[in-house]
C-alpha cells in the first residue's frame, strides 16, 4: 500500500529542524480534508492553473497554515504580491478603517486617495531616482490592466503621429498578461495559440540582442514593451546597455518605450524600480505596476510622461473599479514602505543571504544547477532538468515555491521576510533537491 506524506506542523530551531507528520494512505478509508474539500467545489470553477489538493484558511507574515493544520514557509508571496507578508496588521487595519467610510465612488468624481496615491507615485518614483519625466498615473485593478492602458496610450501617440504608426516590439520568454492585447504582446505558442488570431503588428526581438531589435523597429513602431527583469520567463536581467541602446532606437523612431515593472517593480530589487540603478539613458516613457502595490488587494497603476498625456483626452480610456478610495489607500500605505532606503536595504541584505546560500546549493549539485541569478528578492535557479517534481517535495516537507520559464525555480519572498525564516526554507529546498537527485 503506498503512502503520501502531508506536513501537520513545522518546527524548525537554529540547529536542528523537526518536522512532524501524519501518514496518510493513499488507498485508506480516513478523510482527507482537503480532498475531499477540492472534490465538492472544483466542479463549480472554471479551468485555469493545474493545483495540488492544497486549501489554506489564514497567513502570518511569511507563513501559510492550510484548513488541517498544516504550516508552511511562503517563497512565493502570492506570486510576488503580499510583499508585506501575509495578515500584515497596519493593512488589515487600514481595510477596516476606511470601508467603514467610503469604499467606491467610480472616477466620475474626485476621491481623497486616487489623486494622493498618484501624486506619491510620481514624487517617489523621481526621488529613487527612476523615470525622471514621471508626471501621471492611471489607476486600475490589476498588472494585464496596467499594460492594457499602456498599450493603448503607445497606440494613440503612435496614431497621433502617423496613422500606420500602430506596430508594437515584444521579446521572446516575456509575459504582459492575459487579455487580449496583453496577451498579444506574450509570445508563448501556450498561451496565444488557444486565442488566435490576437492584434495585429507586433514583432519579437530577443532580450539583450540589439541587432535583432534593430531589424524590427521602423517608423511604424508606436511602442517597445519589456520587462527590465523577466520574471515569468525565468528570472531573466536586461542588461542595461542593451536598454540604453533600446531607448536610444526608441528616440530615433519616435516610438514610447513601456517598463513592465509589474513583478520587478516597488522595491522586489532591492530599489524603488528594477531601472532606478541603470542611469537615465534607459528610463522609459511609461512605467507598469500592480502586484506588490496592493499586498494582495486588487489594484494596478499605469505611469506616463506628459509627452504621452498630451494626446489622451476625456473618454480615450476609464475604469469603474480603478482607483477606489479602498485600493488607493492601501496602495499609498505600501508604497510608504517599500520606497523607505532603510526597508530597501534590509531587501538587500536578505537577497546577499539567498545569494550565497544558492550559491553553495549549486556546489553540492552542479550536474542539476546551472545557474543562480537575479536582483533583489527576485532570484532564479536554472536547473539542467524540469523542478517541478523538486517544488512538489519542498511542499510536502513545508516549502512553498514556483517555476519559471520551464527550468527554473523563482524565488520571490515577501519583502520583509525574516533571516531566520529564510535559512529555514533553504534548508528545506536543500532536502528536496537531494531527495530528488537520490531517486534520479
Amino acid at each position: 500500500m503506498k503512502c503520501s506524506l502531508r506536513l501537520t506542523t513545522l518546527s524548525v530551531a537554529k540547529s536542528t529542524r523537526m518536522a512532524q507528520r501524519s501518514v496518510v494512505c493513499k488507498y485508506s478509508t480516513q478523510p482527507n480534508k482537503q480532498e475531499e474539500f477540492v472534490k465538492e467545489r472544483e466542479n463549480y470553477t472554471v479551468t485555469t492553473y493545474s493545483r495540488p489538493n492544497l486549501v489554506f484558511e489564514k497567513g502570518q507574515g511569511s507563513y501559510l497554515w492550510d484548513i488541517e493544520g498544516g504550516k508552511y514557509i511562503d517563497f512565493t508571496a502570492g506570486i510576488a504580491v503580499t510583499a508585506l507578508g501575509h495578515a500584515n496588521p497596519k493593512i488589515a487595519e487600514i481595510l477596516y478603517d476606511q470601508a467603514k467610510k467610503v469604499i467606491h465612488t467610480s472616477n466620475l468624481y474626485h476621491n481623497l486617495w486616487t489623486s494622493e496615491l498618484s501624486k506619491q507615485l510620481v514624487e517617489k518614483t523621481k526621488e529613487s531616482g527612476g523615470m525622471k519625466d514621471a508626471s501621471r498615473v492611471f489607476l486600475g485593478n490589476s498588472g494585464t490592466e496596467a499594460n492594457e492602458a499602456a498599450l493603448k496610450f503607445a497606440r494613440k501617440y503612435g496614431k497621433s503621429i502617423a496613422e500606420d504608426k500602430i506596430e508594437f516590439i515584444t521579446f521572446e520568454t516575456s509575459f504582459h498578461g492575459r487579455s487580449m492585447g496583453a496577451l498579444s504582446v506574450t509570445p508563448n505558442k501556450k498561451y496565444q495559440a488557444p486565442f488566435a488570431p490576437l492584434i495585429p503588428g507586433v514583432k519579437v526581438a530577443k532580450p539583450n540582442d540589439i541587432h535583432s531589435v534593430e531589424k524590427l523597429i521602423s517608423d511604424k513602431t508606436c511602442g517597445v514593451i519589456l520587462e527590465p527583469i523577466q520574471g515569468e520567463g525565468g528570472v531573466r536581467p536586461m542588461e542595461a546597455k542593451f536598454l540604453a541602446k533600446v531607448r536610444q532606437l526608441c528616440d530615433e523612431h519616435n516610438a514610447l518605450l513601456i517598463y513592465d515593472e509589474i513583478q520587478c517593480g516597488l522595491g522586489r530589487t532591492g530599489n524603488l524600480w528594477a531601472h532606478c540603478k541603470l542611469g537615465e539613458e534607459t528610463h522609459p516613457d511609461i512605467l507598469t505596476m500592480a502586484k506588490a502595490l496592493g499586498n494582495g488587494y486588487p489594484i494596478g497603476a499605469t505611469m506616463i510622461t506628459e509627452k504621452v498625456e498630451s494626446v489622451l483626452k476625456v473618454g480615450d480610456h476609464g475604469t469603474t473599479y480603478g482607483g477606489n478610495p479602498l485600493g488607493a489607500r492601501v496602495g499609498s500605505y505600501v508604497l510608504q514602505q517599500v520606497s523607505d532606503k532603510d526597508f530597501l536595504s534590509k531587501v538587500e541584505q536578505k537577497s546577499e543571504i539567498f545569494k550565497v546560500k544558492l550559491s553553495e546549493l549549486q556546489e553540492k549539485f552542479p550536474d542539476l544547477i546551472t545557474d543562480v541569478r537575479g536582483d533583489g528578492l527576485l532570484l532564479g535557479i536554472e536547473f539542467n532538468i524540469d523542478p517541478a517534481p523538486i517544488c512538489a517535495i519542498a511542499r510536502e516537507k513545508g516549502l512553498l515555491i514556483i517555476t519559471a520559464g520551464g527550468n527554473v525555480i523563482r524565488f520571490v519572498p515577501a519583502l520583509n521576510i525574516e533571516s531566520k525564516v529564510i535559512y529555514e526554507g533553504l534548508a528545506i529546498l536543500e532536502e528536496a533537491v537531494k531527495e530528488f537527485a537520490e531517486n534520479q
